[in-house]
């Protein structure tokens, strides 16, 4: 079956109806678990085909299929009783040798961080019974998963808990295909919520290969690190229904909790692509892991300086960062000129506004860069609104598609970025008129409609000084 927004809506109205289940986000990590198992259960019978010396890390008896799979299986108390006295503690708990079958570790990681939350065996049975009826044999039923996730990450109206792990997915596209991953290079999200990023990379390193050699290379192609369960567990679900055996690349680890100085040259790699989370702020002391000249409680801010440091040279990076990034002063703009001289920050692709909706999240900008040469000039591309869509951006009726980014496609240029031309929509800004501007990367666009001009704080406030300075005088020549 095709999963549908009927399957989704009675999902939900299943968990309403059980008074243990609080929220939007318990309901998303009540089938995140239940999901995670299902797949993991349909890929070992894959496993079981093809591997004649297949071992599964679950007991016979906690199966998905011994216990869930048949409709007149266990519920009511006796269901709740099974989940919570057997089936968590165990898997939770499993005496895995992550080395001898990296697969095995996979389900121990993932079931000791996350719970149980319903306490009605009834209507647990209901919903496993739903999502029985999901077919993973069946491509469009793969698809289908990733709907149910991101049609309850979108009805998520809490940015703070959402928005720092979704990231529409023309943005994924568009970033990822513009970097252009190859086979054999390494991949690394630091902040890979759901795994947006990893699975479009994913699917264009599969198109190119060929052999049992390449395919083991595809396998390891990829690293997302993730400090949250519930984000975490469907990025590892992700990667299950996208073909990877074992996802342990796949990381709960808070990025930016290790000191800077202690990356390692065979831990860099050649990609990065990546929403860090901004607007946030970090827990006491993670600023301390950073260089004292770019320390800093703001997020997206420590994630640059990570992302620089993380990539090999000549390696590539291509990231969401909000407006303030642009504009901003103090550590900003020293991140800024760490940024310009030490990669070549080639293109920025200023976004209109409205792409994250409904999280209440600011204007956003892709930035495109190579480490290992300085900038020598910047190109920007300001992605205009569609017909029909108002001054303040996209809605959720009116959401970015990848036919929005086809213009800004066809303007880039290939891989080697040939051809582009300055027009309406795009513009070049040397590295020698940004250090005039302390740095600052929100340049007007010179060949488009006039619109207002972010300035610094510094800049305001001498602007503001000018103009006392001014009326002084003025009222001066009144008393003469």
């Amino acid at each position: 079956m095709v999963v549908s927004d009927a399957l989704i809506k009675n999902l939900r109205d299943i968990m309403r109806n059980d008074h243990n289940v609080s929220g939007d986000a318990q309901r998303m990590e009540q089938v995140a678990w239940l999901l995670f198992l299902k797949v993991f259960d349909d890929r070992e019978k894959e496993f079981e085909i093809f591997e004649k010396k297949y071992s599964s890390p679950i007991p016979s008896e906690l199966k998905w299929r011994t216990w869930a799979q048949p409709k007149d299986g266990l519920t009511g108390p006796s269901l709740i009783d099974f989940v919570e006295k057997r089936l968590f503690p165990t898997l939770s708990a499993l005496p895995v040798n992550e080395k001898t079958d990296p697969r095995h570790a996979v389900v121990k990681k993932v079931m000791s961080e996350t719970r149980n939350y319903m306490s009605e065996g009834v209507l647990l049975r209901q919903i496993v019974n739903r999502i029985n009826e999901l077919d993973l044999t069946k491509i469009e039923d793969r698809h289908a998963m990733n709907d149910i996730y991101e049609k309850f990450l979108r009805e998520l109206q809490d940015a703070g808990s959402a928005g720092e792990y979704y990231t529409p997915r023309p943005i994924t596209n568009f970033i990822v295909d513009m970097i252009a991953p190859q086979l054999g290079e390494s991949v690394l999200d630091p902040a890979c919520g759901t795994g947006g990023f990893l699975i479009h990379a994913l699917d264009l390193i599969k198109k190119q290969t060929g052999t049992k050699k390449d395919i083991e290379t595809y396998q390891r192609a990829i690293t997302g690190w993730e400090s949250k369960p519930l984000p975490h567990i469907l990025g590892v679900t992700n990667m299950l229904l996208h073909g990877v055996d074992a996802p342990s690349n796949m990381i709960r680890k808070d990025s930016l909790a290790r000191p800077t100085v202690d990356i390692r040259d065979n831990e860099r790699v050649d990609v990065i692509v990546t929403n860090p989370p901004f607007g946030g702020h970090q827990k006491d002391g993670t600023e301390k892991n950073f260089p004292k000249t770019f320390q800093t409680k703001e997020t997206a801010d420590l994630f640059v300086y990570l992302i620089i440091q993380m990539l090999k040279k000549n390696g590539r990076a291509g990231i969401v960062l909000p407006d303030g990034f642009l504009f901003g002063d103090g550590v900003e703009a020293r991140l800024k000129e760490e940024l310009l001289t030490k990669c070549n920050l080639h293109t920025i692709v200023r976004m209109p506004g409205g792409e994250f909706t409904p999280y209440a999240a600011p204007k956003v900008n892709l930035l495109f860069f190579t480490k290992g040469e300085p900038t020598k000039e910047v190109w920007f591309y300001e992605l205009p609104l569609p017909a029909g869509v108002g001054k303040n951006g996209f809605t959720k009726t009116m959401p970015l598609r990848d036919e929005h980014m086809t213009e800004v496609r066809k303007w880039w240029g290939g891989a080697e970025r040939k051809g582009r031309k300055e027009n309406g929509r795009a513009w070049k800004v040397s590295l020698e008129d940004i250090k005039t501007r302390h740095w600052s990367l929100d340049c007007k666009n010179p060949n488009g409609p006039a619109v207002a001009e972010h300035k610094t704080p510094k800049e305001i406030i001498r602007e503001i000084e000018g103009r006392e300075k001014e009326i002084t005088n003025i009222l001066k020549s009144f008393e003469t």
